[in-house]
Parts: structure tokens; sequence; C-alpha cells
């Protein structure tokens, strides 16, 4: 009884956090693969996630850009720059949001990715065939 609720928790505890990589279990011992799938996912939550400026500074950087290529196109066109600078201001403010998510999603899918890594790295070491 205590092993079938051992291996239970172990099952349920790798479905929660199982990561993208799949194996060849044929002839594996279904409780120890997975106490290793767990221990190795346990060891990727090691990897770092990826950090990136915050979206404040983002656009403000951005927004201060684009108010003073407007400024500087307003002036040369003959206008005072005023209007021009409240355009780019608002051209850079949408253009430093949409960068901050790219950024972000591109953060996201490599953390991911780094995390996967390590799980197929190690169940690998432990002897598993993996198969993608």
């Amino acid at each position: 009884m205590k092993k079938a609720i051992i291996t239970a928790t172990l099952v349920c505890l790798s479905a929660t956090t199982s990561a993208n990589i799949i194996i060849d279990t044929k002839n594996v011992d279904q409780e120890q693969y997975h106490a290793d799938m767990y221990e190795c996912q346990q060891y990727s939550e090691n990897v770092e996630s990826g950090k990136s400026s915050s979206l404040g500074s983002d656009m403000l950087g951005s927004t201060a850009k684009g108010a003073a290529l407007g400024a500087a196109g307003g002036a040369i066109s003959g206008g005072s720059g005023t209007k021009g600078a409240q355009v780019g201001a608002g051209i850079g403010l949408i253009g430093g949001a949409l960068k901050h998510g790219a950024q972000k999603r591109h953060q996201a899918e490599e953390y991911q990715v780094q995390k996967d890594q390590v799980v197929r790295h190690c169940m690998q070491g432990r002897g598993y065939y993996v198969l993608n």
C-alpha cells in the first residue's frame, strides 16, 4: 500500500511539472522512471529566467527617442517641432511596449528550452533513451 501511494504521488508530481521531452519507457521500471523524472525536473528549477529591463524604462527610452526624432523631423520640415515631438513620443511609446512584449516572449521561450535541456541531459545521464 505504501509503495502504491509513493508511486501515485510521484506520478502526480511529474505530471504537474512535466518537461517537453519524450522518453522511451519500454522495459523501464515505472516507479524508478517517475522518481528519476521528478529529480531531474527539480534540477531544472535551478535554471534562471532571463531578466530584462522593466516596461517603464523601455517605454520611457523609446518615448524620448521618438520625441527627439519627431521634433527634429518637425524642425526640418519648417514646423515648430512640438507637434512632431508629440507624434514621435506616441510612436515611441507604442514601439517600446511592442518591443518589451516581444522580448518577454522570447525570454520565456528560451527559459523553457533551457529547462527542457536540463531534464533531457539528466535523464540521458541516468540511462534513459530520449526520443526528442
